[in-house]
This record gives C-alpha cells, sequence and structure tokens, in this order.
C-alpha cells in the first residue's frame, strides 16, 4: 500500500492554532459577559481568534469606519465644517468640543473634526462626520465596497444616548474588525494611523502589558454600565512587532458584569498573549 507523505509545513498553521487556542478560551473565561477577539499577523496572514465572527455593538470604535468614509471622500481637509447647537451631544457623551462651545453654531476644519473623532472619541464630532459622509447607510456601502461583510453602522451617538439597546445596531465581528484595519496603509492613511496612535482612551487595553515604547495605533468604544452590565468596551489597533511586521486585533467584550479595570485587564492580557505567540513564532 503506498504511503501518502505531507510536508510538515502544511500543518503549521493549524497546529499553530491548536497550541493557542486553550491560553485564549482561558483568558475569555475571566470576561464575565460575551468576548470576541481576532488576532493577525498583516504581512504574513498568521491568525489566531476566540468567537471572531460574533456580532458584537462597537461603540466608539464605529468612529474609524466613520472616519476612513469621509477621508475616502477626498474633500478639503482644511475646509471649515459647520457644527450647529443641534450636533451637540448631550452631557453624558464624551465631547471636548461640545465643552469647549456649549452654545454651538460654529466653524471647525474637517481635519480636526477627524482628529477629535479619532484622537479624542468625540461624539459631537462623530455625528458631524456620519452626516458628511452621507448618513449610516453609505457609511456601510463603503465597508462594503471594501469586501467586508460583517460591520454594520446603523445609528448616530445621538440615538445611542436615548436608549440603551440602540447600541446593538452598531455592530461588528472581531475578524472583520481586523479587515479593516488591514485596509489601513502608512501610504495612503498616515494622518489617520497618527491620530489612532496618539488616541487618549484606553492606555490599559491593547497597549496595557506591551512593552514600554510599543507602537499601538488603536481606536477603543466603551458603552456605559446599566443594572452591573456593560454593554461594550472594546479595542482594536495596528501593533508594531519588534521585527517591524504589524500586528492587527479587535478584542470586544460585550454584556461584562466584571468592573472596568478587570475588563481592561482581560484585553491587556489577550494582546500580550498574541503579541507573545506571533513574537515566538516569527510568523
Amino acid at each position: 500500500m503506498q504511503k501518502f507523505r505531507y510536508p510538515v509545513q502544511m500543518f503549521l498553521p493549524l497546529l499553530f492554532l491548536l497550541a493557542f487556542l486553550p491560553e485564549f478560551e482561558r483568558i475569555a473565561g475571566e470576561a464575565q459577559g460575551h468576548l470576541g477577539v481576532y488576532a493577525k499577523v498583516v504581512e504574513t496572514g498568521q491568525a489566531l481568534g476566540f468567537q471572531e465572527g460574533d456580532h458584537l455593538p462597537m461603540q466608539s470604535v464605529y468612529k474609524l469606519p466613520i472616519s476612513m468614509a469621509v477621508l475616502h471622500k477626498n474633500l478639503p481637509l482644511d475646509g471649515m465644517i459647520r457644527v450647529a447647537k443641534t450636533d451637540l451631544v448631550p452631557a453624558g457623551l464624551h465631547s471636548p468640543i461640545r465643552d469647549a462651545h456649549p452654545r454651538g453654531d460654529f466653524d471647525m476644519p474637517l481635519r480636526e473634526l477627524l482628529r477629535y473623532a479619532v484622537a479624542e472619541s468625540d461624539g459631537t464630532a462623530s455625528d458631524v462626520l456620519l452626516r458628511l459622509a452621507g448618513g449610516p447607510a453609505q457609511v456601510t456601502s463603503y465597508i462594503r465596497s471594501l469586501g467586508i461583510q460583517d460591520i454594520v453602522v446603523a445609528t448616530t451617538e445621538m440615538e445611542m444616548s436615548r436608549e440603551v439597546h440602540v447600541q446593538y445596531r452598531n455592530w461588528a465581528t472581531a475578524e472583520a474588525m481586523v479587515q479593516l484595519l488591514e485596509k489601513l496603509s502608512p501610504e495612503h492613511d498616515a494622518l489617520l494611523l497618527k491620530w489612532m496612535t496618539e488616541s487618549t482612551p484606553g492606555p490599559k487595553r491593547i497597549k496595557g502589558l506591551l512593552p514600554a515604547g510599543t507602537i499601538v495605533a488603536h481606536k477603543t468604544g466603551t458603552s456605559g454600565t446599566d443594572g452591573g452590565m456593560t454593554r461594550a468596551t472594546n479595542d482594536v489597533g495596528l501593533v508594531t512587532l519588534p521585527d517591524g511586521r504589524h500586528m492587527a486585533i479587535a478584542v470586544f467584550v460585550s454584556d461584562s458584569r466584571a468592573d472596568l479595570a478587570a475588563r481592561e485587564l482581560l484585553i491587556a492580557r489577550l494582546a500580550h498573549a498574541a503579541w507573545d505567540r506571533f513574537t515566538a513564532s516569527g510568523q
């Protein structure tokens, strides 16, 4: 009987995943809620995930595809955009723009609106950008044009502030978000990546346990806590590995009853585990 022999290289991706999955599952058990995570080395395609196909609320992570859709329109970045009083999100939402201009009705360069949305997660900036992009359906259409199916932008920050369950309409899978991150390039998206690197929210999430000085371009998303449950604690981003490769990672923690410190540590541990695995494998 003829024996078939296959090169061991054919099985390395599977062996790599099987070796990693138990650790991912062990960490995931600490979420006290619903977790979706996916990590991928952009240059090689090596990928790891856990519940990466589940639909989970994005919260402010959705400011990334909104900003990408606006930049795709090639509007002049120095063009002045009117911010009306009715554009200002309510006091319960994070908005440095609203805090600085409580009466509204002023003009701001598009460049600054984008920076506020991406680097500072400003809710007012996000809704103005969503309007400039043509609304939620147009942003989702832009995402589809990139070949990405499992991200939906459906509502504004203003609408999400009115009813807690509305946020579930803006959803993504961790795998689809990594696909979106892969579309970013230093050549064409340098400004966006700069703002993501300068982003101030969530320093204890993806960045939390990585070596000091690691370059992380990321976007967080966080809901409020209602009845002891936090609907979304998220972070997605591009991490520069020691050899210059890039790890795209998306972590969504949904419907969790863990406290903020535990949720952020969970994200940090998942990012560090992926970092360790990718740097150890060199793949």
